[in-house]
């Protein structure tokens, strides 16, 4: 369970505290208070702090206070306080209420008669009771998922105390954010973990409130490079409204996240809880085809993968890389020779259904170039592309070659 801005506005005595802006962010979960007392905060800053800003040991002028806004925006922030009173800032100018305002920023109100330590003392206790609830509750809910219990109706009574709507048919999401290594390759560690941060708060802020829309909404899993969320999905329309909500999440943040890259792989519709289990499952098998299919953009179902889910549902994978090998392998090794231009070839023309003119388009090549090497390819296979077999198997070869590279 997190802390929410609007909770930290709901605790006792602290009524004097006045939301002025970003009504839209009170869900935003608060992660610490942390008081500001140089000019800017984005270095100082790793995304879901409550900022406070006091003007004691700094003056705060007006376009200070904007550039504040704007880097706690920028930093993915909680949401920010600025305490106002006849010694220091006497009053929040309205360009920066705006400004709050327009960026979806919580700017709070606080008048320095309420000393902070009231203020400090208040949150701090709320955070420690959220963070063990947090912890009972994520704690249930891996159990859940892991299949890792002796009763399931004691994990489901237990989750009911906890306020955990374990009865209501779910679907698993399950969600990777990859590139860390390129953020840390471009940037100083210490920028890199910084951004690295900052678009994790991002990620699990937009997610949660996705979830709260979707209703019913159940806290995140996380487990280091994943996040996994639990959908409410009774039925089949709930099914279509998970998937383009979780498209229009991926959209939405794509952009956002660069150069990090956001993954999503959707387990089945309706599972019960004695399913979760076999619901991530699931929603590892489409995340992965979701990582190495750049054609899905970003997001697979399972209930879209086809023959993939029987090669995903293979154990051993020398059975899998011993296939590949009997197909394609005379190709990848006259590739690894030479330039490499038949696999990419065959792969071309199975993604353009064999249609010589796309293909070479896609190529760039000239036809009677393509038309040479799927000759050349014929030769060193001794498979034809007339023979349906022998594109059977080529087709499924290429599949699995493509899930056993790298994401």
């Amino acid at each position: 369970m997190s802390l929410t801005v609007a909770d930290v506005l709901a605790l006792p005595g602290l009524a004097s505290m006045h939301l002025r802006a970003g009504q839209a962010g009170r869900d935003n979960a608060v992660r610490w208070p942390y008081v500001a007392e140089n000019e800017g905060i984005a270095d100082w800053v790793m995304g879901g702090e409550l900022i406070f800003i006091t003007g004691i040991n700094h003056p705060r002028d007006e376009a200070n206070l904007l550039r504040l806004v704007r880097e706690g925006h920028e930093r993915v922030v909680a949401g920010m306080v600025i305490l106002t009173g006849a010694e220091f800032i006497q009053a929040i100018p309205p360009s920066v209420i705006a400004e709050a305002e327009r960026l979806n920023l919580p700017l709070i109100e606080q008048p320095y008669a309420l000393k902070m330590v009231v203020v400090t003392q208040a949150i701090g206790t709320a955070l420690v009771q959220a963070q063990q609830l947090g912890r009972s509750r994520q704690h249930v809910l891996e159990q859940v998922l892991d299949g890792d219990y002796q009763s399931l109706d004691v994990l489901l009574q237990r989750g009911d105390s906890l306020g955990l709507a374990l009865h209501v048919p779910r679907q698993v999401a399950l969600l990777r954010l990859d590139g860390s290594e390129q953020l840390f390759g471009d940037l100083p560690d210490e920028d890199a973990e910084r951004q690295l941060q900052s678009r994790q708060q991002l990620l699990q802020r937009r997610l949660e409130q996705s979830l709260g829309e979707l209703g019913n909404a159940l806290p995140l899993v996380s487990q280091g490079r994943h996040w996994i969320a639990l959908l409410p999905c009774p039925d089949g329309q709930a099914e279509a409204r998970n998937r383009q909500a979780m498209t229009a999440l991926l959209d939405e943040l794509r952009p956002q996240l660069g150069p990090l890259r956001l993954f999503l792989g959707l387990g089945s519709a309706g599972c019960e809880a004695q399913r979760f289990a076999q619901g991530l499952g699931e929603a590892r098998q489409a995340l992965a085809v979701a990582q190495r299919f750049p054609e899905r953009l970003g997001l697979c179902s399972f209930n879209e993968l086809g023959v993939l889910e029987l090669l995903g549902a293979i154990r051993d994978r020398s059975l899998l890389d011993r296939f590949v090998e009997r197909v394609l392998g005379a190709l990848i090794g006259d590739d690894s020779r030479h330039q490499p231009v038949l696999m990419p070839t065959l792969e071309a023309w199975f993604a353009e259904n064999g249609n010589l003119a796309l293909a070479a388009q896609r190529l760039n090549v000239h036809r009677n170039t393509l038309s040479y090497r799927l000759q050349r390819i014929e030769a060193l296979t001794g498979c034809s592309f007339e023979d349906p077999h022998d594109r059977l198997n080529i087709s499924v070869a290429l599949l699995i070659r493509r899930l056993s590279s790298p994401a």
